[in-house]
């Protein structure tokens, strides 16, 4: 029984965990503008790994896709690359996940195969939880980057003009405006969590259904 709360539990907090890395990867806030202490702006600026945005007064919202491999930093590519698969290892990790569970039943399948089957997926959950969390790290830590870089200066009433390497903020171009961590990187965190915490339980499960096969 408690084998089987694992498993279910683990597969549950994997696909929510899946969701919510989807989720954050789509999301086009990743970094928002900084507002505070700067002075009033006509337009709002906010930035995802896909999609550039910007909103004015008016509430119109215009978005610029981010096309093409050679315009952007190799950091901002690897989180790219590092959100795309841990995607694909925390979907496939959800479908064998799903095949695994005790109570679930598929033809003559042994305990012994969906004990494997259960180690297989909690790995991968694991593997995408890591890809998730390190991928909105290094994403986060280019925003921390650039916003100790740009300082505020109060005589002028805006902030220094000062070249800003980010993640996809237009990397060697002048700009006066500061970046702040957007709310994808924290559903990006807790989806990577969420992975993790599953993928152990998953692992946790697979040595109480090995014991189980064992004659």
């Amino acid at each position: 029984m408690a084998t089987s709360g694992l498993q279910i539990g683990g597969f549950l907090l994997g696909l929510i965990g899946v969701a919510a890395v989807i989720a954050a990867t789509a999301m086009n806030n990743w970094s928002t503008q900084d507002r505070q202490g700067d002075v009033v702006t006509a337009v709002y600026t906010y930035k995802g790994l896909w999609q550039d945005c910007e909103v004015s007064t008016s509430g119109f919202t215009e978005c610029r896709p981010l096309y093409g491999l050679l315009g952007y930093s190799g950091q901002f590519q690897a989180v790219r690359a590092m959100m795309v698969v841990g995607i694909v290892l925390g979907v496939i990790a959800t479908v064998i996940s799903l095949f695994s569970l005790k109570c679930f039943k598929m033809g003559s399948t042994e305990d012994s195969t969906k004990a494997k089957m259960t180690l297989t997926a909690g790995i991968m959950f694991i593997i995408a939880g890591i890809c998730g969390i390190v991928g909105a790290s290094i994403y986060a830590n280019q925003i921390v980057a650039s916003f100790m870089m740009t300082t505020y200066n109060p005589n002028y009433g805006g902030m220094n003009q000062m070249q800003m390497e980010g993640m996809g903020m237009g990397m060697g171009m002048s700009t006066v405006n500061r970046f702040t961590f957007g709310p994808a990187l924290f559903v990006a965190w807790i989806g990577g969590g969420m992975l993790l915490i599953g993928g152990v339980l998953k692992c946790v499960a697979f040595r109480g259904l090995h014991s189980e096969s064992k004659p």
